[in-house]
């Protein structure tokens, strides 16, 4: 029923976010880090590496057209949606 490569996969992701919020729990009242040009070049490099992996796969190249429109669409229904429910709410609530 699950692939165990699946399951070692999701257990380790777990992990790691367990042992993260752990030691920022841990060492929450030391003096800070300033971790935001490391948390800038690990996003960079993912994005790098996303990218070379979808431009490597030509079958998903073939079926980006499709993909790409769906997500246009998905991504503005789901701006749109926000800003409806975000303006129910301040109705709601008598907010400015």
């Amino acid at each position: 029923m699950f692939d165990s490569n699946l399951i070692l996969y999701m257990v380790g992701l777990t992990i790691s976010l367990v042992a993260g919020t752990s030691m920022g729990y841990i060492l929450r009242n030391r003096r800070r880090i300033n971790l935001n040009n490391a948390s800038f070049a690990v996003i960079v490099i993912l994005i790098f590496s996303l990218g070379f992996s979808v431009g490597s796969n030509g079958e998903l190249l073939d079926s980006l057209p499709k993909v790409g429109l769906n997500a246009i669409v998905i991504a503005l229904l789901t701006i749109a949606f926000s800003l409806l429910f975000v303006k129910a709410i301040r109705k709601t609530v008598r907010l400015k």
